[in-house]
């Protein structure tokens, strides 16, 4: 006997296809959002990451100069010798000085306004100096 023949088609169809589509859609927005917070965190640990290590690097610049770059120096000083500054013994950081995590440059002062140590901060999300979570001041001296 022989067997009737089938007539089905092996394969997905446009509307399985469409369905699975919007299903993986649902499913990346949904961790999307739960993930965005984590990203604004990064920065500011990025951010608190970089100013601890241009301290380190202020710290041994005034080790081997005597005193800490003024503010006009700024953090370049760090990269490339100033004028009139024969003990530089630099490059003390080995990349160029990078924006903040929200690519705003950091603001370095010295003397600072916090006492004699040099500051160095970034104003956060915002860019303003205050403000609260992400968008509170990332400082050197805290």
């Amino acid at each position: 006997m022989d067997k009737p023949k089938r007539n089905s088609r092996a394969g997905v169809t446009l509307i399985e296809m469409l369905v699975v589509l919007v299903i993986i859609g649902l499913f990346a927005s949904y961790v999307g959002l739960r993930l965005w917070p984590q990203a604004d965190k990064a920065r500011v640990t990025a951010a608190r990451a970089q100013i601890t290590s241009f301290m380190s690097a202020l710290d041994t610049y005034k080790m081997d100069v005597g005193v800490f770059p003024t503010s006009e120096m700024g953090l370049q000083a760090l990269r490339v010798r100033p004028p009139n500054v024969p003990q530089w013994s630099g490059p003390y950081l080995a990349k160029d000085i990078p924006p903040d995590p929200w690519g705003r440059p950091y603001v370095y002062r010295y003397p600072g306004q916090n006492g004699e140590d040099p500051e160095v901060l970034s104003y956060g999300a915002d860019g303003q100096p205050g403000g609260e979570g992400i968008n509170a001041d990332i400082v050197s001296w805290q």
